[in-house]
């Protein structure tokens, strides 16, 4: 991760037929926390800690060890856990991100086009991070 000073805040949007995601990050010392929030209904449903280590495939690659927790009813358990894993693997560094997307009568294509605009955010984080 480029060095950047602790508190500095990057904010990252995407809106997509209606629905606007919102991710904050914010660098703390090495590490980043990652909030990913919108919908309908911003909130905490899930929350990732990714902790970067040497591959167990391939040593001189990044990976990731990930925990989550995730608030009774929420589902953004696996998204969490994916977009921490990620931005450790890539950025080398300790992650904490927290979701909470909620859409009112949520249809399974928001589902799917939820995922592509958290990846979007997600890659372009860890585009600017790098730069």
């Amino acid at each position: 991760m480029t060095s950047y000073p602790s508190g500095h805040i990057v904010r990252l949007e995407r809106e997509s037929a209606g629905i606007v995601i919102e991710l904050v990050a914010v660098i703390v010392g090495r590490d980043l926390l990652v909030t990913i929030h919108g919908g309908d209904a911003a909130h905490i449903g899930a929350v990732a800690l990714a902790q970067p280590r040497t591959s167990l495939q391939d040593a001189s690659k990044v990976s990731a060890s990930t925990s989550v927790m995730c608030v009774l009813g929420h589902k953004e358990d696996l998204l969490a856990h994916r977009m921490a894993q990620l931005i450790a693997s890539a950025l080398n560094c300790v992650v904490s991100v927290s979701c909470g997307i909620h859409i009112d009568q949520a249809r399974p294509e928001h589902l799917t086009q939820i995922s592509g605009m958290v990846d979007t955010l997600v890659n372009q984080l860890i585009e600017h991070l790098q730069a």
